[in-house]
């Protein structure tokens, strides 16, 4: 084959928080790559976009069929992600300038960026410096957060599994606090994730089947907190039913838009580090109203528990990565793959694509026709919404009582630039 004719390669990275299925969605983009002779090698960047600057590319192709079909089942980032989000082309344009120094000493013509709204505005970026430079990219990204607040897609790959583990966990620690309300806690608080949308605690509320059962209480971000209604709502469910559970949002605020778990600081991104909501609610419930407490945190539980992941989640992320690389065979450029529920009941759903220039940053809260009306728990149209991302069990299988998971060589690609790009500058 001549070099004019050559296929030209493909870089995909991880970015952001890992979920449970991120990587069916990297199992999909390089099944779809290897069975395309339009597309060379797939690297992969070790630690996400870090990978492609430092130019530390893992190629894929050294990995045997068994390990890449084995990502489907294998939770967090298997080539390693990361919380580094590229400046303005006006800020830096050093960075983007370095990326495309990458792709062209690599022959790199497809981008594929699995992340939320910040990854979606890299991928953007990178579409636009390409073309400006002279060396076309096409950059497709790959839906990925387990807020879900993705616009234009239905749901967004991670969330159902999220949920899923949100809504069990919430079962079961509500008929452990039942069990056990006569003589010991009264009031259980379950802290989970969700800084600006409130999808992963509003899901929830699918264990609830009546007003008796867990979850009594929900808070949401999208719900102003009012600390006496709050207190109110506690005290009548203990004297109701013996006990009360709640499901907060670690983005739970006051009508001033003031975090309750408010750390102080920032994180990569940019965003407000939260100290943990739950405490902050168990201390309040503690010095108003005397009721002994426990409360948990699911913090990196909830996104990593591939074992009980939502099937419909899997299919999904394992469609979309797919997807991306079939979109971008067709000629398309700065998309991204969505998913398009076509019926509630029966669950049906396509692939749908979205221009990123509105995608970008935009982030998709929950609607209020799907919190109730006193804004602590979840209508019965959200119900519906939520209860099909639920549906269906994909268990790895199992070594020892173990789960599997996908062990990679990891072998990187030679270097070909002279350049020594420090990401810390």
């Amino acid at each position: 084959m001549s070099n004019a004719s050559k296929p030209k390669n493909a870089f995909y990275a991880q970015s952001g928080g890992v979920t449970a299925v991120i990587n069916a969605s990297a199992c999909g983009v390089i099944q779809a790559a290897k069975e395309s002779d339009q597309i060379g090698t797939v690297y992969a960047g070790h630690n996400g976009i870090i990978g492609a600057l430092t130019e530390e590319l893992i190629d894929t192709s050294q990995e045997s069929k068994e390990t890449i079909a084995a990502l489907k089942h294998t939770p967090s980032g298997a080539f390693g992600s990361c919380r580094y989000k590229l400046k303005s082309l006006e800020e830096n344009k050093a960075e983007y300038m370095r990326l495309i120094e990458v792709f062209k000493a690599h022959d790199i013509g497809y981008f594929f960026y699995n992340g939320g709204g910040d990854s979606a505005d890299t991928c953007l970026k990178v579409s636009k410096l390409s073309e400006q430079m002279g060396y076309p990219i096409q950059a497709i990204h790959v839906p990925k957060t387990v807020d879900n607040d993705l616009p234009f897609t239905d749901n967004s790959p991670g969330f159902g599994s999220v949920a899923k583990y949100v809504a069990i966990s919430t079962q079961e620690a509500g008929l452990d606090i039942a069990s056990m309300c006569k003589t010991s806690t009264k009031v259980f608080i379950f802290e989970v994730m969700g800084r600006h949308a409130g999808w992963i605690a509003g899901s929830a509320g699918i264990a609830s089947t009546n007003e008796h059962t867990p979850p009594h209480i929900i808070l949401m971000p999208e719900i102003a907190f009012e600390e006496t209604a709050f207190l109110n709502k506690v005290d009548q469910c203990v004297k109701d039913y013996g006990f009360c559970v709640i499901v907060a949002s670690e983005g739970t605020q006051d009508k001033d838009g003031k975090f309750l778990a408010d750390a102080g600081a920032k994180d990569a991104f940019g965003h407000t580090q939260l100290g943990g909501v739950a405490p902050t609610l168990a201390t309040l419930v503690k010095d108003k109203l005397g009721y002994k407490y426990h409360w948990a945190v699911a913090d990196y539980l909830q996104r990593a528990a591939r074992h009980i992941a939502s099937k419909t989640d899997v299919d999904q992320a394992y469609a979309v990565g797919r997807a991306a690389v079939e979109k971008a065979l067709e000629g398309k450029n700065a998309i991204m793959p969505c998913i398009q529920r076509t019926s509630d009941t029966p669950y049906t759903w396509e692939i749908g694509e979205a221009p990123l220039a509105e995608v970008a940053n935009v982030e998709q809260k929950m609607p209020r026709d799907f919190i109730s009306e006193d804004g602590f728990h979840i209508t019965e149209k959200a119900k519906t919404y939520f209860s099909p991302l639920i549906q269906g069990e994909d268990y790895p299988p199992y070594i020892n009582g173990l789960p599997q998971v996908a062990k990679l060589k990891k072998v990187f690609a030679p270097k070909k630039t002279a350049t020594n790009f420090d990401v810390n500058k």
